[in-house]
């Protein structure tokens, strides 16, 4: 899975999880079995009824209308997803992670007709593959992406964080913290990160600087960073 980095007003760099691919295949797999399992069913019901010849034009109307607009109307009600996107955790997001306005929706869905519909999806593929921020022709046109929110299983979820052979630490002090006391601070910084409470991370950068009696240069963001860094790299020798 791709990821890309973006900085906020705030100095604080987030990272996004592109949505792959695949991913959005199925995704768009599972919207395309909703839909014609919709087109079956109305056709059985309105089937049953008694129509008109010139009666046809509200069975074309009552089908098509919400074929035709799935897409939109999920994605703008449903904060950025549809069923198949929800499925597969992913999420419509402006390129700088906010939410997106009815506007870069309703842009994307417009755009959707010359990446998937006349093409059968070969323009969005490449577009994504060659884009590397997970955007399609729509998505380039709104400023928006389709991220993953899938939980990543990796060093994130325990103490350790990878630390390069040539690492230089900066802060020895990080030694008086316990495995328990890092845990905390990387478990607090991560959830900030993620939910944007850059007043969380100032304050957590705050009180980690007195316990440690250091007046850090960095950023609150980088300063929490190099401290879990630190401290891998005097526990792991």
């Amino acid at each position: 899975m791709d990821n890309f980095q973006i900085e906020t007003a705030q100095n604080i760099t987030i990272t996004q999880n592109v949505a792959g691919v695949g991913e959005r295949i199925l995704a768009y797999f599972i919207d395309g079995l909703i839909m014609l399992s919709y087109v079956i069913m109305i056709s059985f019901v309105m089937g049953s009824l008694e129509m008109t010849q010139g009666e046809e034009w509200v069975f074309m109307l009552v089908i098509g209308l919400p074929l035709f607009l799935y897409f939109l109307v999920w994605e703008s009600l449903w904060n950025g997803q549809t069923p198949g996107k929800a499925a597969l955790k992913l999420r419509v997001v402006k390129i700088d992670g906010s939410r997106p306005a009815f506007s870069n929706y309703i842009v994307r869905w417009l755009l959707r007709f010359i990446d998937i519909t006349i093409t059968s999806g070969s323009v969005a593929v490449v577009t994504i593959l060659f884009n590397g921020k997970g955007q399609r022709l729509g998505d380039l046109a709104a400023g928006t992406t389709v991220i993953s929110e899938k939980a990543q299983v990796n060093l994130n979820q325990t103490v350790l964080t990878d630390v390069p052979e040539d690492y230089q630490p900066m802060y020895p002090q990080v030694t008086v913290l316990s495995d328990k006391d890092v845990q905390d601070i990387k478990n607090l910084y991560q959830d900030s990160i993620r939910n944007r409470n850059y007043k969380i991370i100032r304050s957590l950068s705050d009180k980690v600087s007195e316990i440690l009696n250091v007046s850090p240069e960095q950023r609150p963001a980088d300063f929490l960073k190099t401290v879990i860094k630190d401290y891998n790299y005097f526990t792991q020798r």
